[in-house]
């Protein structure tokens, strides 16, 4: 198993190695896509097909609360508000945290063959190693970009949340890029129990940073994307909702869900007693 200065060294062994036989990745292009519908189609970009995919979306059609598949709104939402602004809850396919997203989130998700992207192996911090790089040939030094404790920063702040699903000979990748975002909007998030130590305990708007304050264009951000995945080895073709969607028919498990928000008002309720 490589360390994480060997799987550089191999990335760029990589990229030129591909110069001869550069493996194709499809790119679907979205725009204010339903952030439910995206995420029932990476899956099934995931579970039903052999390509190597990069889907963009920007914008969700919707603000949207999406947790990841072993989330508990009780314990990771103001339920009671939630509800008030009867925002959609999603329960994605993939692990991590909860976000909030809307029409300022840009969505960023790479579907991958194993056996296409040499050096790393299906684990999810060789995985991060190598879709920071993708990214740090995307954003530039003046921001100080960097990983830690698997988050994308900027210094000592959060861009986005990313998750991460592997299955057989196949991995995905997605974030979630805070272009902008409503502050009530990340008021409806409660502290999780679990923080990277590099927060502090800091209040959430205080950890996170908007992309707009560092870069100029976000359609920009979105096609240097694309340039650094054929940077990176690959050539990159453009792809369709329509033949996307198609994979949706094919037989696979469908763990994408929408929560009812109903039966998950107890933990509130017993704060408000205890106040």
């Amino acid at each position: 198993m490589l360390g994480k200065e060997g799987r550089r060294a191999t990335f760029a062994q990589h990229r030129r190695c591909l110069a001869m036989s550069r493996p194709l990745v499809k790119l679907l292009r979205l725009r204010r896509h339903s952030v439910y519908e995206q995420l029932r189609l990476e899956e099934a970009l995931l579970r039903a097909s052999e390509s190597n995919w990069c889907l963009l979306n920007d914008g969700a059609a919707q603000p949207a609360v999406v947790m990841g598949i072993s989330g508990k709104a009780e314990e990771l939402l103001h339920v009671e508000e939630v509800k008030k602004r009867n925002l959609q809850v999603i329960r994605r396919f993939s692990g991590g945290g909860t976000v909030v997203v809307d029409e300022n989130t840009v969505f960023s998700t790479f579907v991958f063959n194993q056996n296409e992207v040499d050096g790393v192996d299906p684990f999810p911090n060789h995985i991060m190693d190598w879709t920071g790089a993708v990214y740090k040939q995307v954003f530039p030094a003046h921001t100080e970009y960097t990983l830690r404790e698997n988050d994308y920063v900027f210094g000592q702040k959060k861009i986005g949340g990313n998750a991460q699903s592997i299955i057989k000979n196949r991995w995905l990748h997605h974030t979630s890029f805070l272009w902008d975002y409503h502050p009530e909007n990340m008021a409806l998030l409660r502290p999780p129990r679990k923080q990277p130590k590099y927060r502090k305990h800091r209040a959430h708007t205080e950890f996170i940073t908007k992309l707009n304050e560092h870069l100029n264009c976000r359609l920009e951000f979105m096609e240097d994307v694309t340039k650094s995945l054929q940077r990176m080895g690959y050539d990159v073709e453009e792809s369709t909702l329509e033949e996307a969607q198609s994979l949706l028919r094919r037989k696979h498990l469908h763990s994408t869900k929408l929560v009812d928000l109903a039966d998950h008002v107890i933990l509130e309720r017993a704060e408000k007693i205890a106040v």
